[in-house]
């Protein structure tokens, strides 16, 4: 068979290769950006083991890696929220499992302070509303419960939450705050920002 007869490659397979192409980018864009928040295209290129063409093929900045690697663990922790049952149970406990999920954390190792740099807080956080909304349904829920405090409003909850988790992963990132007491740390930090006050008396 001449290579003028080889059958061409489908549909389906080119989109596969592409998706295979995507994951490696975006899977070595968060090592880099873990390494530099300012991690160049040459740089994830490289980690990736792609050629710059194809890096450009698929996103054509900085930006539009940090925007898909955004969204995409954004959705992961979304994921993780639908299989730990934050409807199921006390809101506290419910709470205790979504911060403890497993490496929660760490899907933001680096990510943040890049995006933050190049995207703006604002776009950042506008982002994480989906999660943030979780949060929020939660939270109310748990007030109702008497479990968390009411005499704050909502909105600034989930504000300082959402600071107490990205300044975790700056200590742990820092050094300051060991990778495996992250989670207890960030849980109880959580925890006691939102227990009733005044305390109740025992």
């Amino acid at each position: 068979m001449t290579p003028t007869d080889s059958p061409r490659r489908t549909p389906t397979a080119r989109r596969a290769d592409a998706e295979r192409s995507i994951t490696a980018i975006l899977d070595a864009a968060l090592v880099c950006f873990g390494r530099s928040p300012d991690a160049t295209m040459t740089e994830i290129a490289k980690a990736a083991g792609v050629g710059r063409v194809t890096l450009y093929g698929h996103f054509n900045s900085r930006e539009a890696v940090l925007d898909a690697l955004l969204e995409r663990t954004l959705a992961e922790i979304d994921a993780a929220a639908d299989t730990i049952g934050l409807e199921t149970g006390p809101a506290a406990e419910a709470l205790g499992r979504l911060l403890g999920t497993p490496r929660l954390l760490e899907r933001f190792s680096g990510l943040h302070a890049a995006a933050v740099r190049h995207l703006g807080p604002e776009d950042v956080r506008r982002r994480h509303d989906p999660v943030l909304q979780r949060l929020d349904h939660l939270i109310a829920r748990g007030q109702d419960e008497g479990a968390f405090r009411r005499d704050l409003p909502r909105p600034w909850l989930i504000t300082s939450i959402y600071a107490l988790v990205h300044a975790l992963i700056a200590e742990v990132e820092g050094g300051r705050v060991p990778a495996e007491d992250a989670a207890a740390t960030l849980t109880s930090t959580v925890l006691g920002l939102l227990a009733p006050y005044p305390p109740e008396r025992r």
